[in-house]
């Protein structure tokens, strides 16, 4: 079997068993219909959620002439920035619905919860909103990315009865009006995006982020295989509704189920703890397929240079970890006790230190001072989180926080703890993956021969997951109920067996 994995910014060929198994998203099991990808159709269907929300309010019954409202968007990462993107189309009905009680313009911000992910650059933000928002508040300064680092707009509320710190955005705390416009999307960490997710990473801390993107939380055995049903979910939960109770506000939801192409299933608005599980309900049709009918012994993928965090992540070996364990966190249901990975990967040298200023750093400590596995890192998280050149970078150079690399190589640990080998095919500079513990071999067909030989035996299951990506993942389950073993592992969910 002739098949194509995505290497660099193109294609490796590879050579498989005619007996492996291929999963593509939406192709492989279709994904659920999605609503009619019209603007009219979208705008009403995304207006009669807002109208009809679960658990609060309306916007109109909330809001009022002088009502100082902030509209909280995600960033460039997820969501899809297509002209009927549920981000474009959700912000229009609710401006509609706030101007249509008295709400003025002057009184609307429009805040990117970029957490420690980049702030948005002025380009993104024209992507994101399209041009016709853009031009309508982005001149007047009402446009702007969240900054965890600006205390002069950040309010400290003390501690949850669980003991997380939480300090949040202060345009936001002093709104009148807090709306969220999330997506209902297949996460693997907690299961989806959206909901309380939403404001307890991208208007938040490093110090909030670090209480549920750690070791502690992420390597504890409720974390793989991904579910809602994780101590890392009821972190988001406890910190989301511990900023409402200290605002004295809900916030008002917007989320929409998406399917692998980011286009709109479903529109559910409300009070996010009765809202998630009614998205969350749909969502699993879609996100949790179960289809597989065997476990796998290797699983063969393609990891591009740029996708997810951005360009540079399929070469920047921090980050490269944190995306090989993403898809045992979404997979395991369905790896052997002994799988292997086989992935191409251009691995080159280029960690884009633009961007992840602080990676570089991070990689050299790992291969000193007796640092054996990634959580041997995590003594560091203060002391990175807090140097002062990498802050001005997050702040005022679009990078990354310090603190992000610490979570992704919380992650990116899981990869090791769960197979037994990963090989990296098509490395230029081999010693950067040997160096995080990662085999090297020049093509797919020479790992899938070592491989054979020293882990699985000559007949292995075989997954291939071409464009895993560059398209919005599942969480692959067994077909039969019986044999996954995690909250949300029911039945089949819809005829084509997703």
């Amino acid at each position: 079997m002739k098949l194509e994995f995505e290497y660099g910014h193109g294609f490796m060929k590879a050579e498989l068993p005619d007996t492996t198994d291929v999963f593509i998203p939406g192709v492989t099991v279709p994904d659920l219909p999605c609503l009619e990808q019209t603007w009219e159709n979208l705008y009403a269907e995304t207006l009669a959620s807002i109208r009809a929300p679960i658990g609060m309010p309306t916007l109109t019954q909330l809001a009022h002439k002088g009502s100082r409202v902030v509209i909280v968007i995600p960033d460039i990462v997820k969501g899809g920035n297509q002209p009927t993107s549920h981000r474009k189309v959700a912000v229009r009905a609710c401006l509609d619905e706030l101007y249509s009680v008295g709400v003025e313009k002057k009184d609307i911000l429009l805040l990117f919860s970029n957490g420690l992910h980049p702030r948005a650059t002025g380009k993104e933000m024209r992507t994101i909103l399209g041009e016709e928002l853009f031009n309508e508040f982005y001149f007047s300064g009402q446009i702007t990315s969240h900054d965890s680092e600006d205390y002069e707009h950040l309010v400290d509320l003390g501690f949850t009865p669980q003991g997380d710190h939480v300090i949040m955005n202060k345009y936001v705390y002093d709104a009148d009006v807090a709306i969220l416009i999330g997506h209902t999307q297949g996460n693997p960490y907690g299961g989806y995006s959206g909901g309380y997710k939403h404001c307890a990473t991208g208007i938040s801390h490093w110090r909030s982020i670090g209480a549920h993107h750690v070791p502690q939380v992420m390597h504890r055995s409720d974390f793989v295989p991904v579910s809602t049903a994780s101590l890392m979910r009821d972190k988001f939960d406890q910190q989301g509704m511990f900023m409402e109770e200290k605002m004295g506000k809900k916030f008002f939801c917007c989320d929409a189920v998406l399917d692998t192409g980011s286009r709109q299933i479903e529109i559910n608005s409300g009070w996010a703890k009765e809202m998630q599980p009614v998205s969350w309900e749909t969502a699993d049709k879609r996100t949790y397929v179960h289809w597989a009918e065997k476990k796998y012994d290797i699983v063969v993928f393609g990891m591009p240079t740029n996708f997810h965090y951005g360009d540079g992540m399929g070469t920047n070996p921090i980050q490269m970890m944190q995306a090989l364990s993403a898809q045992v966190i979404r997979h395991k249901r369905v790896l052997s006790d002994h799988c292997v990975f086989i992935v191409s990967s251009i691995c080159d040298g280029w960690f884009h230190e633009e961007r992840w200023p602080y990676l570089r750093e991070l990689y050299e400590m790992f291969q000193h001072d007796s640092m054996n596995i990634l959580p041997d890192m995590n003594r560091y998280g203060e002391y990175f989180a807090t140097r002062e050149e990498y802050i001005r970078k997050y702040r005022f150079a679009n990078a990354f926080h310090p603190f992000h690399g610490f979570s992704m190589m919380s992650c990116g640990h899981l990869a090791e703890e769960h197979t037994s080998a990963i090989y990296i095919v098509g490395a230029r500079e081999p010693g950067i993956a040997r160096g995080m513990g990662l085999k090297t071999r020049a093509t797919f067909e020479e790992a899938l021969a070592d491989a054979m030989r020293k882990f699985t035996g000559p007949a292995p299951n075989i997954l291939a997951l071409p464009q895993t990506f560059t398209t919005a993942a599942v969480h692959l389950c067994m077909r039969d109920p019986a044999e996954n073993s995690r909250y949300r592992d029911s039945a089949p969910a819809h005829p084509c067996g997703g």
